[in-house]
């Protein structure tokens, strides 16, 4: 049974920055792409950024040039490095994880929430100006 749990979050300033990581456990191997996901109360939850089976990543528009998506050579810890926080950002973080359909490309990782089976608590996120 895959396990996610999120660590990291915390309340920061506009433009101070955060590490989020999460540790999987179970049947985790290199056949599993993991992901960031946030939702902020009132709104749907958001893929902010994933890491394919071959190491790319994707981001959000939203996010782009600020936050950093990798993990561990073992792929068992998946990190969120942002930069230059804003307010927009406070939400609950939280990672997932899904298996790559034989048929995606090594490239190909998704963003959206409802193809991720696997799922941590979460981690909040609070962002002041």
């Amino acid at each position: 049974q895959v396990q996610l749990v999120e660590s990291g979050g915390g309340s920061v300033q506009e433009g101070r920055s955060l590490r989020l990581s999460c540790q999987a456990s179970g049947f985790i191997d290199r056949n599993y792409y993991m992901g960031w996901f946030r939702q902020a109360p009132g709104k749907e939850r958001e893929g902010v950024a994933c890491i394919a089976t071959d190491g790319s990543p994707s981001y959000a528009d939203s996010v782009q040039g600020r936050f950093t998506i990798s993990q561990d050579n073992a792929g068992n810890t998946l990190y969120l490095q942002m930069d230059m926080l804003k307010p927009e950002d406070t939400a609950m973080y939280y990672c997932a994880a899904r298996r790559r359909s034989p048929y995606a490309s090594a490239w190909f990782c998704s963003r959206t929430s409802s193809d991720f089976p696997h799922w941590g608590q979460g981690t909040q996120v609070t962002v002041s100006s």
